[in-house]
């Protein structure tokens, strides 16, 4: 053999010596990577609600069929091992692992957490989406977060919601006065001020306290899940817009030393398998709301706007309910002057590029030339 051929020969051998070693210790470093994991997910949602419930669903099967089953996460609708406003505490003290849920259900604990979800007069859907992935929310709230033993993946947003459903029409701030208004978290905090009488109840319980008049009215979401809770058989005057929920950002919770624990990869996956949740969740929601608007109209539900008074008495409220809770809390005071000024920023731009498109188009909506 000559001496080049024995250096082609050593060459080859070597590289094929490398290749044989790698794979040999790459099989074990992969396995040990892709564990068995098996979770459970509270949700706070009935499985009726295939917009909220369907968003938990989604994200649990997304991270099984990417991990080829190895992480499997077990859902569980409202109620079935956990309360529906319950599911946060439940993953805080690790009685689950994960959880699909609004915030605000937490507000009563520490307001800041409603700042995770929606406030009064906040920022609208696609704003939140924004504000949460490139405008530095995802690390304000996940600081907060931290501190509760919890990380959160956002993982859905209804957009802008209605203003809920009443028996009576609400023309002036004194219909306002003594109303017992089912209303979820920080919302409740601001309709106070003007004389409401809030009530924290859970979707699938909303409807036999409408029905027995427990409650003079409700909000949840909006024409396509209203529609399937059926408020519109028990009360007349749909109200619009929801100022609480401009939009509201659902989320799934994890118990911080469960997501400490899982491999990289893992949580790669459930932040890919959180975002295909989101976009699912608002795309079903564009596609579905138009439809089961037609329907509740057509079977008599009376549409009402929230007169401009109520609208500036409601916003005067709110901004003063900001301005106590930041004076006392730290955290709180933090995030709002941080979605304040994105909010700001936003709408300057909106009103220039959005608003005006759409504006015209809604125009041509109405004279029916679409």
């Amino acid at each position: 053999m000559t001496t080049l051929n024995r250096r082609k020969f050593i060459k080859s051998a070597g590289v094929g010596g490398v290749a044989a070693a790698a794979s040999a210790v790459a099989a074990p470093a992969i396995a040990q990577s892709a564990p068995e994991v098996k979770w459970r997910m509270a949700a706070s949602w009935p499985k009726a609600l295939d917009t909220l419930y369907g968003g938990a669903d989604q994200f649990c099967k997304y991270v099984a069929e990417a991990t080829d089953n190895k992480f499997q996460i077990q859902l569980f609708a409202a109620g079935e091992i956990v309360p529906a406003l319950q599911v946060t505490d439940a993953v805080i003290n690790g009685q689950v692992e994960a959880c699909h849920t609004a915030q605000y259900y937490m507000w009563g604990k520490d307001p800041t957490w409603a700042l995770g979800c929606a406030v009064p007069f906040g920022l609208n859907g696609r704003q939140q989406s924004a504000w949460w992935t490139e405008g530095g929310g995802e690390a304000l709230l996940n600081t907060f977060h931290a501190k509760h033993n919890v990380h959160a993946l956002l993982s859905g947003n209804t957009s802008a919601q209605m203003g809920g459903w009443f028996r009576k029409e609400i023309n002036t701030l004194d219909d306002l006065k003594g109303l017992k208004f089912r209303v979820g978290g920080f919302a409740g905090a601001v309709m106070s001020k003007l004389g409401v009488v809030p009530q924290q109840i859970a979707g699938g319980d909303i409807y036999p306290s409408l029905e027995k008049g427990t409650i003079d009215g409700a909000e949840w979401v909006g024409p396509h899940d209203d529609e399937k809770l059926g408020f519109f058989k028990v009360a007349k005057y749909y109200y619009y817009p929801g100022w609480w929920e401009g939009g509201a950002m659902l989320t799934t919770q994890i118990n911080k030393a469960k997501w400490d624990s899982l491999p990289k990869s893992y949580q790669a996956i459930c932040k890919a398998a959180a975002a295909q949740a989101n976009q699912y969740m608002i795309a079903r929601y564009d596609v579905m709301n138009p439809a089961a608007l037609k329907r509740l109209v057509a079977a008599g539900t009376q549409l009402r706007p929230f007169s401009e008074a109520i609208l500036d008495a409601c916003f005067k409220s709110a901004n003063e309910v900001y301005a106590d809770l930041s004076g006392k809390n730290e955290d709180f005071k933090k995030i709002w002057e941080s979605i304040r000024a994105f909010r700001a920023d936003s709408y300057l731009w909106m009103q220039v590029a959005d608003n005006t498109y759409d504006t015209y188009m809604m125009i041509q909506q109405r004279k029916k030339t679409l």
